[in-house]
């Protein structure tokens, strides 16, 4: 934690140089305004144009218009140099990253009046000594003269430095991390040019490097082809075999009903009271209806009860005519029975001649019964 504020205050103190040169002071007459007045100028110009190579005529006539005599390093400190400090950054800018940003914004503010000198170096330079990059020479090219702190940028750089190279660029200092660089033929690329005190120390981002980035994405490859799939490229393009192209296209379906899934238990979690509401009007409505049609005062009840009711007389028999009895002797009729008093007897209740009905059944299944079990035990006649 402390070293990022360190960091943060240390950037905060660059971003201050920058505005002050870029504001300039009226303190050493009209040398001081003329010089602070072409750096603002040269500020908003980079701002909005990208930064020239070093083969375009606008580095052409900047580089001719000045007489080189290295300017030593307190002159170049106190801002008391009658132009411009010229600075010499390189590297390979492979996917370029915010930690190339602030080392170019250190070279930038390396001291008070500097013109940003930055050397990209090319594809089969840098594949031979330090391996295969993800962006191509020009694409790095572009990547590093968009930066607004580069003032030009120097195209096929070399890995090492001489003489004669720092005379063709005018180069009064040269800014890179220090971390000595071996090569074959010696142990520190910048040995040279630190003999020489031209040489001025940046400090690299902690955490951040394209080694990190590339590892990241070796690491989460499966992650980043299902991504570009899934944003229209080929397998082809991709380098996919064809299994692993349906298999990675299937993970991708699953992961889209996966997230439609989450959508829809939000969009319940959102609505749930009102669902539980409603839920509960209908329970109400259900049991209402089922104690309609299945209660013991329903529709059911009473339709069993009729349904009961007919099936009774149905099967019940119709009364026989009861006989009148024989005439007496003197030919007189018979005189009512004092229990009829002149009306015929009524039938008897009807659950009584379903009982009756119902026992004479009974008793003519079990003499069936009966029977067969007798027939089972009859003895078997030879004759």
């Amino acid at each position: 934690m402390s070293r990022k504020r360190s960091r943060l205050a240390h950037e905060e103190e660059m971003s201050s140089k920058l505005l002050e040169a870029g504001s300039g002071e009226v303190a050493n007459g009209g040398s001081s305004l003329e010089r602070s007045s072409q750096t603002s100028s040269d500020l908003t110009q980079s701002l909005r144009m990208a930064a020239p190579f070093s083969t375009d005529p606008e580095a052409v006539a900047e580089r001719e218009r000045i007489s080189y005599g290295r300017i030593p390093r307190a002159v170049a400190i106190s801002g008391t140099a009658s132009r411009k400090v010229r600075v010499y950054s390189d590297g390979i800018y492979d996917m370029f990253h915010q930690g190339h940003a602030r080392q170019l914004q250190q070279a930038k503010t390396v001291f008070p009046n500097v013109y940003l000198i930055v050397g990209v170096c090319s594809d089969q330079l840098t594949h031979s000594r330090k391996g295969r990059t993800v962006m191509t020479e020009d694409e790095r090219y572009e990547a590093v003269r968009h930066c607004r702190y580069v003032d030009e940028v120097v195209r096929d750089a070399p890995w090492e430095y001489d003489e004669e190279f720092l005379e063709k660029h005018k180069i009064d200092f040269l800014a890179h991390d220090d971390i000595p660089y071996t090569t074959e033929d010696c142990e520190d690329t910048y040995a040279m040019i630190k003999a020489k005190d031209m040489f001025v120390a940046t400090e690299r981002t902690e955490g951040v490097s394209t080694s990190d980035i590339v590892a990241r994405i070796v690491r989460d490859y499966d992650i980043y082809v299902r991504r570009n799939l899934a944003r229209g490229y080929s397998a082809k393009e991709l380098n996919v075999s064809f299994l692993n192209e349906k298999k990675f296209r299937l993970q991708n379906k699953m992961d889209e009903l996966k997230d439609k899934g989450k959508k829809v238990m939000t969009n319940i979690g959102e609505k749930r009271v009102d669902i539980l509401t409603k839920w509960e009007e209908k329970s109400r409505e259900l049991i209402d209806a089922f104690l309609l049609l299945f209660g013991p005062d329903g529709r059911l009840s009473n339709i069993w009860n009729e349904s009961k009711g007919r099936l009774m007389q149905a099967l019940s028999q119709p009364p026989s005519p009861r006989s009148s009895p024989p005439p007496s002797e003197n030919g007189d009729p018979p005189s009512p029975s004092p229990t009829h008093r002149g009306s015929a007897s009524p039938p008897p209740p009807k659950s009584r001649r379903c009982d009756a009905l119902w026992e004479q059944q009974a008793g003519n299944w079990m003499d069936r019964a009966l029977t067969v079990l007798g027939n089972r035990k009859r003895p078997y006649n030879a004759s």
